[in-house]
């Protein structure tokens, strides 16, 4: 969904609900985010931990299995929660015994989708 808003100039901005100008989320609204990790993440139970993390968070959304060895996350829910399973990911080292090795983790953040309940693994 987007947003309109009349900018100092007087002209329109348009941005994602649930985010300022910069992409980033405002807090305490509903977000969600496309999160790419990369390095050793498949075949290791990766998707499964992210799912489990996920759910205790109450986040819906889904991790999958990329064709070039990356894992796609998608979370949607409270902008806190889907911060703490982005930091979750990104860990280094990691202290909640998260499978794999990452070497980087990059996000896009949107606003929500109607529709999404449940957390899977693709």
């Amino acid at each position: 969904m987007l947003s309109a808003s009349i900018g100092t100039r007087g002209d329109i901005q348009v941005e994602p609900r649930g985010s300022d100008l910069r992409g980033r989320p405002i807090v305490g609204a509903m977000v969600r985010a496309t999160i790419f990790v990369r390095g050793q993440v498949q075949g290791v139970g990766f998707r499964w931990w992210t799912r489990a993390q996920a759910l205790e968070l109450g986040l819906a959304g889904h991790a999958r299995n990329l064709t070039d060895g990356r894992v796609e996350v998608v979370a949607q829910g409270d902008r806190a929660a889907v911060e703490r399973l982005e930091a979750l990911l990104a860990e280094q080292p990691t202290t909640t015994g998260r499978p794999g090795r990452v070497q980087a983790v990059t996000t896009r953040w949107s606003g929500p989708r109607d529709g999404i309940a449940g957390f899977v693994e693709r």
